[in-house]
């Protein structure tokens, strides 16, 4: 998969296109102040509540509320810059093998399927703002349409996008012949609509695998193919009035607790920005640096530590392997073999709390969050013990006569220097448990934190580059919360069809707990590889959930065994989209990194195996 910005011609190209690429410019600006400004809000809302409850004793009982409304407009309008970016993620395995002219017809059809959605789906989410007006709010009392709007706007929005992508980049010719596929290709489901609907669960099939199939490998971006398949089997399956689906994708989108999504990808930002992360590493690096392999074990644990207090994989690696890779190099490691681990090192922490992954758990399936958080220490470890049988057999036999030795005071001065950001992992997680914050606002906490720390201690802190953070946070979350809201649609038409209790059926009669388990594995490391890791979870966990605690297994167990599965496939090759995001910021070509990232892989599925066979790991501290 990929996310990549589309160049733009100049602003005083000749003709009808300049004007439209002014107009793209003037829009496009328009959108990332107003999406920066949401985020702002947000936090300065959230942060708000946490100070008028815990300091003052006085709760305001409007910020859930009001970040809730806000929070939703913060997903539509970043889905809108991020589908600007073509930000929005896409499988490119496929695409990517094609001629360059193929590839530029194949991006373009991809455009227009995401239009032909849109255009569809604007009448029904209107319909549904409007009966929205009737409800009013109950603290800030106002009407519900204020929040339900943002739909119907967003998706007007997001057309025009499209609209201006295709004048801009299109060639006349593919656009042309783009527009007469999607066409034919829609209107020949229409004519078939009642022969679709006397076959019954076959359906599923059609339009579940086949068209979320065909529009995710021709690299339509993944929320707008399953928005797709899911709108094609409604409308023309089952009577379902279309404005229940915007209500499905709404609620998915609503989740108080996936506010988180964006806080944490800011504050991820932010600690990499004010030198927070650079500290951790350099004084892990001190303490290592003359154990054979040393700098790879510091890139484990580094990784485990930036985890810990950052919502993005990609701020993760982005992090730490510039500060660890040159030593690294320098000493005779190869590029490949550093991005092998440090993609690796991305599954290994993704159950490290305050993870999204985590989070969106939470909130698809109803476990509890702060268990989620203390559960997902300890099998973190124990995959990062696997990879480091890996680094010792590796590098056994590394020359260290050239390495630098720090003295106890150089390890110490390190240590003092790192204590402000090595302390931060620490505040979030005293903050959750003690009740201070709830897992949405402790965010806010630690973006509090890293900016005093980095404008009084770091004295690093660049207020152009943090407003610049606000969009790139919106437009991440915008991409991340709109697959969240589509998957949510997908899964409800799933459950509604009768899938989920035939899925049961099929899962029950594989021979229990242990074998469902097994299966669980197989089908979380495919899904993660192919879907991306929040789809996946969001589409199939409220179906495999219930399933797995009818045969008995915990929550928690079963909550770390999927997310390190679907990490794993997150981060193999050939299709995984973690894999090639390492790869993008280590600035190292994925042919290198392959003949490399099989024993890493392998230890970490032996690793994933431990936590599954033993439900300690996970439940023993909660």
């Amino acid at each position: 998969m990929q996310s990549s910005s589309v160049a733009l011609p100049p602003e005083n190209s000749c003709g009808g296109k300049g004007a439209v690429v002014s107009f793209d410019r003037y829009l496009g600006t328009v959108l990332e102040y107003f999406t920066a400004a949401l985020v702002f809000a947000e936090i300065v809302v959230l942060f708000s509540g946490v100070v008028s409850r815990y300091v003052f004793h006085t709760p305001l009982t409007w910020t859930d509320e009001l970040a809730s409304t806000l929070f939703l407009w913060l997903s539509m309008f970043g889905a809108v810059v991020a589908l600007r970016r073509g930000a929005h993620m896409r499988m490119t395995a496929v695409v990517s093998k094609l001629s360059k002219e193929k590839q530029a017809l194949v991006e373009v059809i991809g455009i227009v399927a995401s239009l032909a959605f849109l255009l569809m789906f604007l009448w029904p989410s209107w319909e549904y703002a409007r009966d929205e007006a009737m409800i009013t709010t109950p603290a800030l009392e106002i009407s519900n349409m204020w929040r339900a709007i943002a739909i119907p706007l967003g998706c007007g929005l997001m057309a025009i996008t499209a609209l201006l992508r295709l004048a801009i980049t299109g060639k006349a010719r593919d656009v042309a012949i783009a527009f007469v596929t999607v066409a034919v290709l829609v209107g020949l489901f229409y004519l078939l609509g009642s022969s679709l609907r006397p076959l019954g669960k076959l359906n599923l099939f059609i339009f579940f695998i086949g068209v979320v199939g065909a529009a995710v490998f021709s690299g339509v971006p993944i929320a707008f193919s399953f928005a797709l398949a899911t709108f094609g089997y409604l409308a023309l399956t089952t009577r379902t009035p279309m404005p229940v689906m915007v209500g499905r994708v709404e609620e998915g989108m609503s989740h108080l607790v996936l506010l988180a999504v964006p806080l944490f990808v800011y504050l991820g930002l932010l600690i990499e920005m004010t030198g927070m992360a650079k500290a951790m590493v350099q004084f892990l690096a001190s303490m290592l640096g003359r154990v054979r392999g040393g700098l790879s074990y510091v890139l484990i644990g580094a990784m485990y530590l930036v985890s810990g207090i950052s919502g993005s994989k990609t701020a993760d690696q982005a992090a730490v392997a510039p500060v660890l890779f040159p030593e690294m190099k320098a000493r005779g490691a190869k590029a490949g073999d550093l991005v092998a681990l440090l993609s690796v090192t991305g599954a290994q922490t993704e159950t490290v709390p305050p993870s999204i992954v985590l989070i969106t758990v939470g909130s698809v399936t109803g476990v509890s969050i702060a268990a989620l958080f203390t559960g997902g220490l300890l099998p973190g470890v124990i995959c990062g013990l696997a990879l480091c049988f890996v680094v010792w057999w590796r590098y056994r036999h590394e020359d260290l006569s050239n390495v630098k030795r720090f003295t106890k005071a150089e390890v110490g001065r390190l240590f003092l220097i790192a204590l402000p950001a090595l302390v931060l992992p620490f505040v979030i997680r005293f903050a959750v448990i003690e009740g201070i914050a709830t897992a949405t606002e402790v965010s806010t906490i630690g973006i509090a934190y890293s900016v005093v720390v980095g404008l009084l201690i770091y004295r690093r802190f660049d207020f152009g580059r943090a407003f610049q953070m606000l969009i790139d946070t919106a437009s991440l979350a915008g991409a991340i919360i709109f697959i969240i809201g589509c998957a949510t649609a997908m899964a409800w038409a799933l459950t509604q069809s009768g899938f989920s209790q035939d899925l049961a059926a099929m899962m029950k009669s594989l021979g229990g707990a242990n074998m469902f388990m097994a299966v669980s594995i197989v089908v979380f490391i495919i899904l993660g590889s192919v879907l991306e890791g929040i789809p996946a979870i969001v589409l199939f966990g409220p179906l495999l959930f219930p399933i797995a605690r009818e045969m008995g297994i915990h929550d928690v167990h079963y909550s770390m065994v999927v997310i390190l599965a679907m990490a794993t496939g997150l981060f193999s090759p050939p299709f995984g989209v973690g894999f090639y995001g390492c790869c993008a910021v280590s600035k190292v070509h994925p042919d290198e990194a392959l003949p490399y990232i099989g024993a890493y892989l392998v230890a970490l599925v032996l690793g994933l195996i431990v936590v599954a066979a033993v439900p300690w790991i996970s439940l023993g501290f909660l």
